[in-house]
């Protein structure tokens, strides 16, 4: 993958701090969009100097299409996109807000929509691409007091499986990965330590999504992938 364009977008979050590291590791030139500076140092801290070098950092709000249409035509050519950009959200439907609710779907699933139309603009006239979203166990398992996280994960997955059937003739693959609790300091933070052992690893996402954009997995698109670890 060295060769490749790769845009990395969540890059600097709880999942990007173990995705990226492994991300550098296949590939040179690296796009990571970013809203705050102090992400930015936190992800410094995982990597070397040789590696930090080698991210392109760019301050985007992927919410906006104009601002996501600017960031994707400055880059010229996209091959790879891994979409990591999300967030979770826990409240009973009868006691969540419409506000709430659009906050959800606009961080999961409107972003998901934004990038993935306006990297498809390259990746069609390339004649080529990888995509990768992040669904969610939540999507396949709804749980009580997670409608909104859910069903904004399952609008990312079918959004995914429908981009793979559009562009099957295209050597374009689309394909979305769905962990359960990960291991983040975020949900440590929030849910406590007592069952973290069971959640599952970024690095073991990392490793996933590094064979999904290889060609080693060229004929694998539209599939939606469980990653649980032991949860």
């Amino acid at each position: 993958m060295n060769s490749k364009y790769i845009l990395l977008t969540g890059g600097t979050g709880g999942l990007g701090l173990g995705v990226t590291p492994a991300i550098l590791t296949y590939a040179t030139k690296v796009t990571i969009p970013y809203l705050q500076e102090n992400d930015i140092k936190s992800l410094q801290k995982r990597l070397s100097a040789t590696d930090f070098e080698k991210i392109n950092f760019v301050r985007a709000n992927l919410t906006q299409e104009n601002t996501v249409r600017q960031l994707v035509n400055d880059l010229g050519r996209v091959d790879v996109l891994i979409h990591l950009v999300g967030g979770f959200s826990m409240g009973a439907t009868h006691e969540f807000s419409y506000d709430d609710w659009q906050q959800v779907f606009n961080l999961n699933l409107n972003t998901t929509f934004l990038v993935c139309k306006h990297c498809l603009r390259k990746m069609r006239e390339q004649q080529y691409g990888r995509l990768v979203t992040v669904g969610s166990r939540g999507a396949v398992e709804p749980a009580a007091s997670l409608a909104a996280y859910s069903a904004a994960k399952a609008g990312v997955v079918a959004l995914t499986k429908s981009i793979a059937q559009e562009t099957k003739d295209l050597n374009i693959t689309a394909n979305t990965i769905l962990p359960s609790v990960i291991d983040t300091q975020a949900n440590r933070e929030a849910m406590g330590e007592e069952n973290v052992d069971k959640w599952v690893k970024p690095e073991a996402i990392a490793e996933l999504i590094c064979f999904l954009i290889s060609e080693a997995a060229k004929d694998i698109s539209g599939a939606a992938i469980p990653i649980y670890g032991q949860a």
